[in-house]
């Protein structure tokens, strides 16, 4: 409904009949105003001067809930991070949109000098879109792992950490690499750590055959994330805790989790949840190009990958990332292991936003921050996105 003939920058916008999310509990018979691309109001519905607003947006009872943040996909519907071309970025924030995710990092995987950097190079000149998911930020997750714990991670370009190569590519990202997964025990890694943290890069650790101690070290370095929790690092065990119960333990390490209930057993899941608490802990898709497809033969990487029963492989069994949505996350942990949506959302908001250190302006509905919202039902369908102040209804 729209109340004045206005259009512009200083349109306002009002969301009304919700439950708002907000970041940690839910508010009823609030409304939130919107002006430009921020927040600049949120307030019991009956204090909010209608004559001062130019657009009213009926939530019909539903959940308005801050946008998905997802730091952590390879892509989707056919497109891979890695061709990073302007088409491929476009299709790739079309669908995030559709499943809730309002921001992302596009991941850059393990390849040559060549590929990363040129991938990267046009990921930071990527000019975003408003109808879109927005592209935030690069997340590099390799080339400096243990071959050991590889997984899909292509071994021919695995190689020890080079201080020379990641200045380049922080040059070459134009400030837009958000984030950089190592394996804190490879020789060299802690100059890399120490060097990321001193550009406020977020240090994440992944692929890693890292021991208790090692991985102690690299947090006390400055890493702050671990990688895909229990996926491609080594095992637990009762005598060698490994990086799984140095980042379960220690309250500075936010924990990535593909909640696909295949990477994962419910039960292992629900651990995390109870051990590091759901500020900790940051659901992902760790998509690649088959999630939003059907079954068939992809890539990833370069690699070969089967997706049978949604589930991606590569032809040595290897799991490749998988064809999950963060919207499909949250609805598994509130349907499976019963959390509460606020909570549930605030591992797909809030969590993630803080991670990577944006959370002052994304990741919750909170008075100065991005108009970054979605309208859901009960059930985590996407009713209608707003990106940046800009308004549609989603017709799935």
């Amino acid at each position: 409904m729209k109340l004045k003939d206005k259009k512009g920058d200083n349109m306002r916008t009002l969301i009304r009949n919700i439950n708002l999310i907000n970041p940690y509990e839910i508010f009823f018979g609030y409304g939130v105003v919107v002006e430009q691309d921020k927040i600049v109001e949120i307030n019991i519905e009956d204090n909010i001067k209608i004559e001062n607003i130019d657009l009213v947006i009926d939530g019909k009872g539903n959940f308005l809930a801050p946008g998905f943040v997802d730091i952590h996909n390879h892509g989707n519907m056919g497109f891979d991070i890695m061709d990073s071309t302007e088409n491929a970025i476009d299709n790739i924030g079309r669908f995030h949109l559709k499943n809730g995710v309002t921001s992302y990092l596009g991941t850059v995987i393990t390849s040559s000098y060549e590929n990363m950097s040129n991938a990267i190079r046009n990921l930071a000149n990527y000019k975003n879109k408003k109808e879109l998911s927005q592209l935030i930020g690069v997340h590099l997750e390799g080339p400096f792992f243990s071959l050991d714990k590889k997984g899909a991670q292509p071994g021919k370009y695995i190689k020890n950490p080079n201080k020379e190569e990641i200045r380049e590519i922080f040059n070459i990202s134009n400030g837009r690499l958000k984030m950089v997964s190592i394996a804190p025990e490879t020789s060299g890694a802690l100059d890399i750590i120490s060097y990321l943290k001193s550009k406020d890069i977020t240090v994440a650790l992944a692929h890693s055959n890292a021991s208790f101690e090692e991985t102690q070290i690299g947090i006390n370095y400055g890493a702050t994330v671990a990688t895909h929790l229990y996926n491609g690092m080594r095992e637990f065990n009762h005598r060698e805790p490994g990086i799984i119960g140095a980042a379960l333990l220690d309250e500075r390490v936010y924990c990535e989790i593909i909640y696909d209930r295949i990477h994962l057993h419910d039960a292992a899941v629900k651990i995390a949840v109870r051990m590091k608490g759901v500020d900790k802990i940051v659901l992902v898709s760790d998509s690649m190009m088959a999630a939003g497809l059907s079954d068939g033969d992809y890539e990833l990487g370069g690699q070969k990958v089967i997706v049978k029963n949604s589930t991606a492989r590569l032809e040595t069994g290897s799991l490749a990332g998988s064809t999950l949505n963060l919207r499909d996350a949250v609805y598994n942990m509130i349907y499976y292991l019963d959390i509460p949506i606020n909570d549930a959302i605030r591992m797909a908001s809030l969590s993630p936003a803080k991670a990577i250190g944006i959370n002052g302006h994304k990741g919750s509905i909170e008075i100065g921050k991005d108009a970054d919202m979605i309208l859901i039902d009960k059930d985590i369908n996407v009713l209608g996105t707003m990106v940046m102040g800009e308004w549609k209804f989603c017709s799935n």
